[in-house]
């Protein structure tokens, strides 16, 4: 609807611009050929146009206006002159393009200035090719579809070419992505073959002339567009460069409404997910190496490279298919051959690599290109072939003491158009490229210098010293621990053969084989008891150890309590057993002695970790 309305605004806005505005009579328009393309989300449009002077004076300029709409989609914009027709065609290199604001005409269009190779006589002619791009100019109608539906595109511009010059004979063609139409527009001399439509030729139509068209037709080419692509070019001197593109892409098509169901759309991807896409190739260089397809999560398995002399195809599927709407953010990154990029000329060096995406289906928002030179780059100049926004920034990395330049170049709007060859100059000594290396040098060399000093060095205290005995002493104590802790864990294992002994009575019914286990650890505690006494006997002599040997007389103590208790547990269970007592009249008699055992036990392990800790 706002489409609509915005084109019905438009059409009274030239009608009123027709009958208002001045002709630049001088110039006339002779034959004019106006190709259309929509095969892609991107609008191409390519106009010949032969041009010839009327007038006495001699002309230097032709005007291109544009629509305020127009302007706002307007990526691309280029002219060359031509001569011959079909194979014999030749093109001139691209002629100057500025925006002018010229007297007397519609100050709502936007202008644009071609500079003609040279001025036109009287009576001269010359032939003119106009090729432009345009995005967002192909709107989705209608705007949300299901999985199941095909999408559909309104087109809508005039049948005529906008033009501040009498145009004599001119023709219009249409081409669509196949032939399946909706509806479109029909005038006069209107022909629709295949999957093109072409109106005209019409005659002696004034400047200014306007006729509405809309064409409603079936696309499903993917409407991929990169809301922001940051591309990184870092050079190094020591023979790469690597790249690496941060994309943060979504399908600017119909947006998908209803549920998406995974099993009809693998069962039937062109019926049930026509509109989606789901892989995109990108086009690198032939010797391109390194490379890498990942997201947030991390390396995405789902790509594959093919390459040949000429070219290397990196063929990545995102994570999911893309229907409308839907977003997806992934990094590629790949290195390149330095002598392949980076050259010399006139005392500099310059890079001379591509600006735009290496995807020819993708549209960029904003684009931004950062150049990263090596650390101490001067005298740092861009040439880019067309407008772009420049600044400056320094970035560090490892062993970088100034940081490295980086040139930051950002671009709005971008189409495959805009991938051309672009250069950074920059001077760069050789001797700069030995500062990282004798950096690594000197590091190592201090390093094994002072390490050579230590282990050559005397740095103990002098063993009369106060502080030395003292620590002489705390070693001593700290053994003396260590061994106690030592003993009280093998008492403790003790136990648990004890207690795994009457596992044993109370499953095999062998009493002399428990008495046997029980004897057996009397001894091995007792000659466990006799290591403990001088231990005892250095702790209490020690005054490093006076703050310590309450809490190792506790444990002592706890310890020998535990033993006790297990020894009368272990006798009452026996006895029981040989008295041929019930199991549950065993479990009565025993009860508050296995209590006990359990509280002992719990306090000797916290005074272990308490003696642990110190």
């Amino acid at each position: 609807m706002t489409t609509t309305i915005r084109f019905n605004l438009l059409f009274l806005f030239f009608v009123l611009v027709a009958q208002w505005s001045p002709a630049l009579s001088d110039l006339v328009i002779s034959r004019l050929d106006r190709k259309i393309d929509l095969t892609s989300q991107v609008m191409r449009v390519t106009a010949t146009l032969k041009v010839e002077n009327s007038g006495n004076d001699p002309i230097s300029e032709f005007l291109l206006p544009f629509g305020d709409h127009q302007a706002k989609e307007l990526a691309f914009l280029v002219a060359t002159t031509s001569e011959g027709k079909g194979k014999t065609k030749t093109s001139s290199s691209s002629l100057p393009v500025k925006v002018v604001n010229p007297e007397g005409m519609p100050p709502s269009l936007t202008w644009y200035s071609v500079s003609l190779p040279k001025e036109l006589a009287k009576g001269q002619s010359l032939n003119l090719e106009v090729r432009t791009a345009f995005t967002n100019a192909l709107q989705p109608f209608p705007e949300k579809i299901t999985q199941a539906d095909i999408q559909l595109l309104v087109f809508r511009e005039s049948a005529y070419y906008l033009s501040p010059y009498a145009v004599n004979v001119q023709s219009l063609s249409v081409k669509l992505p196949e032939p399946k139409v909706e509806s479109y527009t029909k005038l006069e001399n209107t022909k629709f073959s295949g999957s093109e439509i072409k109106y005209g030729p019409y005659e002696n139509l004034p400047p200014f002339s306007f006729s509405h068209i809309a064409v409603h037709f079936v696309s499903n080419k993917p409407f991929a567009v990169a809301q922001e692509l940051v591309r990184e070019i870092e050079i190094s001197h020591w023979g790469n460069v690597q790249i690496t593109e941060h994309y943060n892409l979504v399908n600017a098509g119909a947006k998908s409404s209803g549920e998406f169901s995974r099993l009809e759309y693998q069962a039937r991807p062109h019926l049930r997910g026509a509109s989606s896409f789901r892989h995109l190739v990108a086009k690198l260089p032939p010797r391109a190496h390194s490379i890498y397809y990942r997201d947030e999560i991390g390396n995405i398995s789902t790509s594959n490279v093919y390459g040949d002399l000429s070219k290397t195809l990196l063929e990545i599927e995102p994570r999911y298919p893309m229907f409308g709407g839907w977003r997806t953010s992934f990094t590629i990154g790949y290195g390149l051959p330095l002598k392949d990029y980076l050259f010399r000329a006139e005392g500099k060096r310059f890079l001379n690599i591509s600006f735009g995406c290496p995807m020819d289906d993708v549209v960029i928002d904003n684009l931004v290109v950062k150049v990263i030179l090596p650390e101490g780059s001067k005298d740092i100049s861009v040439y880019v072939p067309f407008p772009v926004k420049e600044s400056r920034e320094t970035r560090f990395s490892h062993l970088d003491m100034i940081g490295r330049p980086v040139v930051v170049l950002e671009k709005t709007n971008a189409v495959p158009e805009h991938n051309q060859y672009f250069q950074v100059y920059y001077r760069f000594s050789n001797l700069s490229l030995l500062r990282e290396p004798m950096m690594l040098v000197s590091g190592f060399f201090f390093l094994f210098v002072a390490y050579i000093i230590y282990m050559h060095a005397d740095l103990t205290i002098s063993k009369s010293s106060p502080s030395y005995l003292a620590k002489l002493q705390w070693d001593e104590v700290q053994t003396a621990l260590q061994q106690i802790q030592s003993i009280m864990n093998r008492c403790l294992g003790i136990h648990d053969k004890l207690e795994a002994s009457l596992r044993d009575l109370s499953r095999t019914g062998d009493v002399q084989a428990c008495k046997a286990a029980r004897k057996s650890a009397d001894n091995m505690l007792k000659e466990l008891s006799k290591d403990l006494k001088p231990l005892l006997s250095f702790l209490q002599s020690s005054p490093l150890a006076a703050s310590l040997y309450s809490k190792v007389e506790e444990l002592v103590a706890k310890e020998k309590e535990l033993q006790e208790k297990l020894i009368v547990k272990h006798t009452t269970v026996t006895d029981s057993y040989e008295k041929k007592s019930g199991g549950r009249d065993i479990e009565n008699r025993i009860a508050s002695i296995q209590q006990r055992i359990t509280a002992l036990r719990q306090e000797v392990d916290d005074l272990l970790e308490i003696i642990d800790e110190i």
